[in-house]
């Protein structure tokens, strides 16, 4: 045989089909089990009826030793009784009663075949016997004194033609019963996995969806009616629709994140050329009045060339340091992620405030700046520089994205276990477009690359990691008018201030 051997494997049945195959099969049995039994037990009552007819039969006959069975039958009896006698004087005989009262005899063959059945009875003499030409028969033995026994006994028929017309009722009935049944728990399984068949045709339109990248928006969800979370199979549906919500939003911020991360790696790209662009030109132009030099360059050529290496050295120190300022910015984000970079001490962090604040006034002059502090030391365990940083960023972020003029108002207190630090403005406050982003990476507000107003995207998302690294939170509540920034950390008790907290 040549070419693979291919196996196709049975289609298996839908959960549907089994359910009602399993239920079906379940209730058949069970009701076959009750046919038979019952059946079982209409005939053992029967037979006792039978029983009681044949003793009746036997107490109304008189066989005397010199009696035939037809002799014995004689008197009034029941249509089909039958009456064998075994005698020494009469010898073996049989006859029945027929359906019109007429006694009629055996044959002799007749006669010896159902002696010979007779001679093997139950211990309490009952005898279960196929007659020739009259069909079944149930018969006792007794015996009339001497050398004479006989047997009664009546007809089965009756009894087997009831008992058959039971169970063949039982039968059509279980039957019937059956195909109601198949059909009602058809339809209430049809109905009860209809949720599920929802769900599962929502799931095989979501697979079928290119979500692997570009901008996604998973709209497909399972009907309302059919994610009911009273059942269990609501709850299937319900489930999925909340997966489906949590997967529609994280595609979303997944697509948010590669757009801010092509935003910022244009915008680094830009950061970084231009100082590097500096560096070279500066090198060169510095290389380029070198050479012009000569060997033996007069005073006023070496002090001309001096000069221009002086102001493209310093050029190229001011191109290198920011640079450095940015690529330190994402190396502490990295290491901060880490929970690394962090070393903790007693901190005092109304003396923060107020440094913080004086360096800022000395860079914004334009700029109305004030200080809120409580007279007792606001403390906390944290890492001193770092905590700097965060309140020098939020005014610097203060600074940067109002007009001069601004009043910008930097306070520090305590609220129970926790120190508070706001710093609050009346400029325009915050664009709502991105008043959701403002804390993630690589967030512009300004999103052009200006120096002055542009920036890298990275200052108020390093202020973010540093407060979450010492167990903190921070908001943002901003209005036209009114934009307050509030950093809440673990507070310590105060130890006793050994600094000049007086206002710069």
């Amino acid at each position: 045989m040549s070419g693979p051997l291919r196996r196709t494997r049975a289609r298996r049945w839908s959960l549907q089909t089994r359910l009602i195959v399993a239920v079906v099969s379940f209730v058949a049995l069970i009701l076959v089990m009750v046919g038979l039994a019952t059946g079982t037990i209409l005939r053992s009552m029967m037979v006792e009826n039978l029983d009681a007819q044949v003793r009746a039969a036997a107490d109304r006959l008189h066989v005397m030793p010199t009696s035939t069975a037809a002799d014995a039958l004689s008197g009034p009896q029941d249509a089909g009784t039958l009456l064998v006698v075994s005698s020494s004087f009469t010898g073996e005989s049989a006859a029945y009663v027929a359906e019109d009262g007429t006694v009629v005899a055996l044959s002799s063959d007749e006669v010896t075949t159902l002696i010979g059945k007779l001679r093997r009875p139950d211990p309490q003499g009952w005898v279960n016997a196929r007659v020739p030409g009259l069909g079944d028969y149930r018969l006792r033995l007794a015996g009339a004194g001497g050398n004479t026994a006989y047997a009664v006994g009546m007809p089965t028929s009756e009894l087997t033609l009831m008992v058959t017309q039971i169970l063949t009722t039982v039968s059509l009935l279980t039957l019937g019963g059956l195909l109601v049944l198949a059909s009602v728990i058809a339809f209430v399984i049809r109905r009860a996995l209809a949720p599920l068949r929802a769900v599962a045709d929502t799931a095989t339109r979501v697979a079928a969806m290119p979500l692997s990248s570009g901008e996604v928006t998973i709209t497909e969800r399972v009907p309302a009616h059919e994610s009911d979370a009273s059942d269990e199979i609501g709850r299937v549906g319900a489930a999925l629709n909340t997966l489906l919500d949590h997967v529609d939003s994280s595609l979303s911020a997944r697509q948010r994140n590669e757009d801010r991360m092509r935003a910022f790696v244009a915008d680094a790209s830009h950061e970084l050329r231009t100082p590097l662009a500096a560096i070279r030109g500066y090198s060169e132009l510095s290389l380029r009045a070198l050479r012009i030099a000569g060997p033996r360059p007069t005073k006023a050529v070496l002090a001309a060339g001096t000069a221009q290496s002086e102001q493209g050295l310093e050029r190229i120190q001011a191109a290198s340091l920011r640079m450095t300022t940015l690529v330190e910015d994402l190396l502490l984000l990295a290491r901060l992620d880490e929970g690394k970079e962090l070393v903790y001490g007693a901190v005092d962090l109304t003396r923060i405030v107020i440094e913080a604040a004086a360096d800022a006034q000395a860079a914004g002059p334009d700029h109305a700046w004030q200080v809120e502090a409580v007279e007792d030391p606001v403390v906390v365990a944290g890492d001193e520089a770092r905590l700097h940083q965060v309140v020098a960023n939020l005014l610097t972020n203060a600074r940067i994205h109002t007009p001069g003029g601004t009043r910008v108002t930097a306070a520090v207190e305590r609220e129970g276990s926790e120190a508070v630090i706001r710093v609050h403005d009346n400029g325009p406050g915050i664009d709502p477009a991105v008043a959701d982003e403002l804390f993630e990476r690589f967030s512009r507000a300004d999103t052009s690359r200006a120096r002055q107003t542009g920036g890298s995207g990275l200052g108020l998302s390093i202020v973010k990691a540093i407060v979450s690294a010492h167990a903190g939170t921070i908001e943002v509540f901003s209005e036209p008018g009114s934009t307050t920034f509030e950093v809440r950390l673990p507070a310590r008790p105060a130890e006793p201030a050994t600094n000049d907290l007086s206002a710069a």
